[in-house]
């Protein structure tokens, strides 16, 4: 049975390795849900997240291929782990005046930030794990969303767990 999974990927601070990565996913015919990527508290060293729908063997097949890939340092499989996902959702809305009040009523109910007001258009920042943000994109269906870009999830388990 296919699922959501999400692998982290530590890898050398190096030029061609998220293209690396990425090109044996496309290779092997694996879809990439969402990748961020960004530095560690190792100048060296950068964090791939990645989530991808996968039965348990594909899931171990990916992770087994990625790890034989030069400069990668580890690969963390965060399935059946405790761990603290967040991502982060920017939307901008077309509202007039009198759809405002509405609207930060139901930012403040998903703690979301209002980080732009212009003409005729409202900026959110909402900042959570996946499901509270599709929550709030399915329930903003009633404005007219202009844009929206989303980050992908970044992960890390919680306290201390055994590999």
């Amino acid at each position: 049975m296919e699922i959501e999974r999400t692998i982290s990927v530590l890898v050398k601070n190096r030029p061609r390795v998220l293209a690396r990565i990425s090109g044996l996913f496309a290779r092997r015919g694996f879809n990439i849900d969402s990748l961020a990527v960004s530095t560690t508290e190792s100048e060296e060293i950068s964090r791939m997240t990645i989530s991808t729908t996968a039965d348990p063997p594909t899931l171990s097949q990916i992770a087994k291929q990625v790890s034989k890939l030069h400069d990668v340092v580890k690969v963390i499989d965060h399935t059946n782990r405790r761990t603290v996902e967040r991502e982060l959702c920017l939307i901008k809305t077309s509202v007039d005046r009198g759809q405002r009040g509405e609207l930060i009523a139901l930012c403040d109910v998903f703690r979301g930030d209002i980080v732009d007001i212009g003409n005729g258009t409202v900026m959110v920042q909402l900042i959570g794990d996946t499901d509270k943000i599709d929550a709030f994109v399915e329930l903003l269906a009633d404005y007219d969303i202009v844009e929206m870009v989303r980050s992908g999830k970044i992960v890390l388990d919680r306290g201390a767990q055994k590999e």
